[in-house]
């Protein structure tokens, strides 16, 4: 009986450890995770320095070169190609013939109308002779002056059917693409010919809403190519848009004049270069501390350890630094990595 009591005193206080040192691993366990969790609890953000920068004050756009002019010349009539008369990359003048279709049954239908014209209008004349004598009637000479009329229209019409047989050029260009050649039947709109010109160019950019107040019409803007590195060409501001697009730019139209060898082509990146080249000395932070785009005017800033979220006012454009007008001040720490994790509050961690 005794080793049974004893027995179980022992297993009693072997079970009475065994919860003791369980409960001081947990206790401690606990302990250790929150450490971790409120390490882990501040999210790892990189940050730079609003600064006073001398930057350059000029506004920089880019665009893409287009023909000021550019048309698809299109048959305008059924028929067989006789004649083809311009390459691809001939210059045209406006009003030259490119190429003649068969005209044979149109020549026939305009002799035709020819004919029933000159019947018409001797038939008016034999009949105003005859109504003065009292032959006939004043209906009827009514009658006769209206089939004259639509023999007339007639004939206006075959006329201008007939000439559709030349295809010709709207205004001076180079011929960019031909469609056609000699023998090929086309049909009424096919495509023939597609002439641009590229004497004068169209360069569109776009400004944003803090510099296109500095933009006028006719402004004379310096424009460079990417490609003709050592040359430089003007642009006139032909076209403001009165509304800017969804994220607040405004497209703004340039006139180039090409030079004499038409070394600039369309379809190549230009840049445009508004205001003077003074530098400017400005507070400014880099594009990305903004949070979602410059135009929400909000970046978050370091306060105590943790991210702080702040209204700016941005002004200018320099490159990838954008001007502060108000809202922080030189010194101010602001995030430009990790925002998409930032709350108004959230503790963070500065990494390099």
């Amino acid at each position: 009986m005794k080793k049974v009591i004893i027995t179980g005193i022992v297993i009693i206080a072997a079970l009475a450890g065994i919860m003791y040192v369980l409960n001081k691993n947990k206790t401690q366990n606990e302990e250790q995770t929150a450490i971790v969790g409120q390490k882990n609890a501040a999210v790892a953000v990189r940050v730079e320095v609003a600064d006073y920068k001398d930057v350059n004050a000029q506004y920089i756009a880019n665009g893409t070169f287009a023909p000021k002019q550019e048309v698809m010349l299109s048959a305008e009539t059924a028929g067989k190609v006789t004649r083809v008369l311009v390459q691809e990359g001939a210059h045209v003048r406006a009003g030259q013939t490119l190429a003649v279709i068969d005209g044979d049954k149109l020549n026939v239908g305009l002799s035709n109308a020819q004919a029933v014209y000159n019947n018409a209008k001797a038939e008016v004349a034999r009949f105003e002779g005859a109504y003065a004598s009292g032959g006939v009637t004043k209906q009827q000479l009514d009658q006769v002056k209206l089939q004259l009329e639509n023999a007339k229209n007639n004939l206006r019409s075959s006329q201008l059917t007939a000439s559709d047989v030349n295809i010709t050029a709207s205004f001076a260009g180079v011929v960019n693409k031909r469609n056609i050649e000699p023998g090929s039947y086309v049909s009424p709109g096919q495509q023939l010919f597609e002439i641009v010109n590229v004497g004068t160019l169209k360069l569109q950019v776009n400004v944003d809403e803090k510099n296109i107040g500095f933009v006028k019409l006719g402004q004379v803007i310096k424009v460079q190519s990417p490609v003709l590195v050592d040359q430089e060409f003007v642009g006139k501001v032909s076209f403001i848009a009165p509304k800017a697009d969804g994220s607040l730019n405004f497209p703004v139209e340039l006139e180039i004049k090409n030079n004499a060898t038409n070394d600039l082509k369309a379809g190549m990146y230009g840049t445009a270069f508004f205001g003077s080249e003074k530098s400017a000395n400005a507070l400014v932070v880099p594009r990305n501390a903004f949070v979602g785009s410059v135009s929400s005017n909000q970046i978050f800033v370091v306060k105590d350890g943790k991210a702080v979220l702040t209204k700016v006012v941005s002004g200018r454009t320099f490159g990838e630094n954008i001007e502060i007008i108000s809202g922080i001040t030189k010194g101010t720490q602001v995030i430009t990595t990790g925002q998409i994790n930032l709350l108004n509050g959230t503790a963070v961690e500065i990494i390099k």
